[in-house]
């Protein structure tokens, strides 16, 4: 394994820590408030690592300043690499198309990885995601449409999806309905 370079990043919700390899990629996101979520997960994913401290590649500063400066597809230009098994990288990669302003459940992510009976697995996939924001696991939401779990606390969860709403997407009227629909 090359080595692992640690970055901060600065955010409206805390500060974000970042680590990429030597191409720059993306490996890991985490907040500084869940630094040992995110090493226990890097042991898990790359066995032993020794992160080196080194300035974020400007790419990944520049797409996640433009994310919270309200340019939603910002993060599509990041580039990431994950370790993890073939269903939680499919998983990860179906996070990725979700869009910006929009959610979607559970359930409705497993049907689109065509195992519909698959929901607790990607809901397990989508609590294991090491690259929050980036791979967009805020997007999901419970059958009902109500926030359920997110490693960053259900506050940074519910602040991102309305940054997204806020930006002119209908997210926020989207889980409503949601509630309506199932009487939540």
């Amino acid at each position: 394994m090359s080595p692992l370079y640690l970055h901060h990043f600065t955010s409206p919700i805390g500060t974000i820590l970042l680590v990429t390899d030597a191409a720059g990629q993306l490996r890991a996101l985490d907040f500084l408030d869940y630094r040992e979520r995110m090493d226990r997960l890097l042991a898990r994913h790359y066995g032993p690592v020794t992160l080196a401290d080194a300035p974020t590649p400007a790419p990944l500063t520049q797409a996640l300043g433009d994310y919270f400066a309200g340019d939603l597809t910002a993060l599509d230009r990041v580039a990431v690499a994950t370790n993890g098994t073939d269903f939680q990288k499919a998983v990860w990669q179906a996070l990725r198309t979700i869009p910006a302003g929009q959610t979607v459940t559970y359930g409705d992510l497993a049907r689109r990885l065509g195992q519909p009976t698959a929901m607790r697995a990607v809901g397990l996939a989508n609590g294991a995601n090491p690259i929050g924001i980036v791979v967009p696991c805020h997007r999901v939401v419970g059958a009902n449409g109500t926030l359920t779990g997110y490693a960053g606390g259900l506050e940074r969860k519910r602040w991102l999806l309305a940054h997204e709403s806020a930006a002119g997407l209908p997210l926020l009227a989207q889980i409503a309905e949601k509630r309506h629909r199932f009487g939540a």
